[in-house]
């Protein structure tokens, strides 16, 4: 079997099957999945190393010191190695192959992989840009409010709807990865941005066709991840706050200021929507970093 033939094709194609169908996952992870499937066989067959039942752990190895000489970041590479040892457990599981070579594999180390985060003064600094003078600033700093108090992925964000926001008890309901829905809880400062942005900008926004999305575009329909993106790296440069920052970046720093001031590992988690309590502690590890660095820079003997 080569790697580019269309029985790896159909293989890579039942494997995606089964995660969307038995496992849940979203199209965004999906996507992910398939696309370093393609770059890992499309090496193989440059390669010319025969089918999936010849490959070696070192094949694995090679593939992810290739990407990583490519500049591929280390989140990416560990992405890469989680589809390739997903695959590789499904096709034995399924009778394809007899032994799974990345089973002795370890992915790197969450703890490895450090988020960029803010610090809460250019937290604040990022909130304070929007207008709220006029209708698109009410509803932009309510959707920044919202992010950094809870926590949200931005395709969370984007999917919400009027009626998963409960203003009285400060939570909103939304669906995580693999459609795992949660409720998360978000301060008093979320819920009178979203308040004012309700009564005073959404209704100028709603058209006829209101499609029941919490948060409207100019022409009054939902929005995507990439368009957050962009507003936020726009408010990100009016702020002076010379950083990458996205969207994901104030979840990494909801989750750090949460626990750097006491709040428990378990709850945090539950917020974020991680399945893996092993995927939250990588923002344990954040603060201590800080916590090491101050010792350094104010300790007699740092």
């Amino acid at each position: 079997m080569n790697p580019s033939s269309p029985t790896a094709s159909l293989l890579l194609d039942e494997f995606l099957n089964y995660l969307n169908v038995e496992r849940g996952l979203s199209p965004n992870t999906l996507s992910g999945y398939r696309f370093d499937l393609k770059k890992f066989i499309a090496f193989l067959d440059r390669r010319g190393g025969g089918g999936f039942e010849r490959v070696r752990r070192d094949d694995v190895v090679d593939f992810l010191m290739a990407e990583k000489t490519r500049g591929l970041a280390p989140h990416s590479l560990s992405r890469a190695l989680v589809s390739i040892r997903m695959l590789f457990r499904f096709l034995v599981q399924e009778g394809y192959l007899r032994q799974d070579v990345t089973e002795v594999m370890e992915s790197p180390r969450l703890w490895e992989i450090l988020p960029h985060v803010l610090s809460v003064s250019e937290v604040e600094a990022l909130l304070s840009q929007p207008d709220a003078r006029r209708p698109l600033g009410l509803r932009d700093r309510a959707m920044l409010e919202l992010l950094y108090a809870s926590g949200l992925r931005a395709t969370e964000l984007t999917r919400i709807k009027v009626s998963d926001l409960n203003l009285n008890s400060g939570c909103v309901r939304c669906l995580g990865k693999g459609s795992r829905e949660r409720i998360v809880p978000f301060g008093k400062k979320a819920a009178q941005a979203l308040s004012l942005y309700l009564a005073r900008a959404r209704p100028l926004l709603a058209k006829n066709t209101d499609p029941g999305r919490l948060f409207l575009s100019r022409g009054g329909k939902g929005f995507t991840r990439q368009w957050l993106w962009r507003l936020v790296r726009r408010y990100v440069r009016a702020a002076g706050i010379a950083k990458e920052v996205s969207p994901h970046t104030l979840r990494h720093s909801f989750a750090t200021h949460l626990l750097s001031r006491g709040a428990d590992l378990r709850v945090v988690q539950e917020m974020l929507g991680h399945a893996n309590i092993a995927t939250t502690q990588v923002y344990t590890h954040v603060d201590r970093e800080r916590l090491k660095e101050v010792h350094r820079r104010f300790h007699p003997r740092g």
